[in-house]
């Protein structure tokens, strides 16, 4: 790894002093994070976050965390995901799982919508304007890129940006717009400091927890999943969640706080300097379009909760386009319904990753059937 100029003049420049530095830099987030809690809506995304943008933007790291850690990062939250992706849960709460399919596919044609003015306005391809555009599985989008002939450059830009936005301001703006929810399912309470997993037997839970998420991995692998290392996690943890082979092994207390921490880390550091330059001429254009998705999405939200019944918080958290991970975090610290909001995103997020890859390829034929026709 490229170390920050201080660090390289000193002479320690090897694997070893660059994982110490990267545990000694999460420490510090965490505990940042911590200090943040009375103040700041999900600190633990939002504090890292800004520090990696400002360290990214300064120069003063120019690498993204390792890809080890960042994979194993992506599996843990990935076996979060799968422990709250509850089909059971939407009919519970509305009586037919019906509305929520609808209104995720509502955001794949509003996504689509402005992929559409992507490439009018910027001149993007379309597989690229696609897979930038999609909500969710930003991972699985970038991932992806290069076996659906988009520009895995200008992907990143546009899934990052939006990442970045929303990570920024759901947890903002569910503060000023909304009022307080209590008492909501899915809150864990009394997780102490040193609380990892969600269950009372914490041996048998990290046990648990590394099995599915190794197995996971190997799993998305095997399948050929975008994004394996996240996928394949997330199908194993909500089979075995399903099933009831296993319960209490969902990343809880320290561990999720460190979980959270890192992925915020990981987006902030993707903004460098240059990596803005060569890709501002995209930034007006994914900028309003990230801002309109938004908004319809939190129109979708309001008819979601006019047609279920369930709270508006609870829809619009579970609408937002992307940041699964910040949407957890935010829904924990206000108390929301958990298992709804991560099985809705969860819903999305498979059919965002499936049927993407479905469009593009779709409209690669047809534009390559219109070039033989010409």
């Amino acid at each position: 790894m490229r170390l920050p100029s201080c660090f390289r003049s000193s002479g320690i420049a090897s694997r070893g002093a660059g994982v110490v530095i990267w545990a000694v830099m999460l420490s510090v987030m965490v505990v940042a994070g911590e200090l943040g809690e009375p103040a700041l809506p999900s600190p633990h995304m939002l504090i890292p976050l800004l520090l990696g943008l400002v360290m990214a933007v300064t120069g003063f790291i120019r690498d993204r965390p390792p890809a080890p850690l960042s994979r194993a990062s992506q599996a843990l939250l990935g076996v979060l995901m799968g422990t709250y992706l509850n089909v059971s849960t939407l009919s519970q709460v509305s009586g037919s799982i019906a509305p929520f399919i609808v209104a995720t596919l509502m955001t794949l044609l509003i996504c689509q919508g402005a992929a559409w003015a992507m490439v009018r306005f910027s001149g993007v391809d379309r597989a690229t304007a696609t897979l930038g555009m999609i909500a969710g599985g930003s991972a699985a989008a970038v991932a992806s890129a290069g076996d659906l002939d988009a520009d895995g450059r200008q992907v990143a830009f546009m899934q990052y940006l939006r990442l970045g936005l929303i990570v920024a301001s759901t947890p903002i703006l569910l503060q000023v717009i909304l009022p307080p929810q209590t008492g909501q399912a899915g809150e864990t309470e009394g997780a102490g400091p040193w609380h990892l997993v969600h269950g009372h037997d914490q041996a048998m839970g990290l046990i648990t927890l590394a099995s599915v998420a190794a197995l996971g991995v190997l799993l998305g692998r095997r399948l050929r999943l975008p994004s394996p290392a996240l996928m394949g996690p997330m199908l194993l943890s909500a089979a075995v969640t399903v099933t009831g082979i296993a319960h209490g092994f969902a990343p809880d207390g320290m561990l999720r706080s460190l979980l959270f921490t890192m992925i915020g880390l990981d987006v902030g550091l993707r903004f460098s300097r240059q990596y803005m330059k060569s890709l501002r001429r995209l930034l007006p254009t994914a900028l309003a379009c990230t801002i309109a998705v938004s908004a319809a999405c939190a129109a979708l939200a309001w008819l979601l909760a006019a047609i279920t019944r369930i709270p508006f918080g609870d829809a619009f958290l579970a609408t937002t386009p992307g940041g699964i991970n910040a949407v957890l975090a935010t829904a924990s610290s206000a108390h929301a319904n958990l298992p709804l909001i991560s099985s809705v995103q969860g819903l999305r997020l498979f059919e965002m990753a499936f049927l993407a890859p479905l469009l593009i390829r779709i409209t690669h034929r047809k534009r390559q059937s219109g070039l033989r026709r010409t």
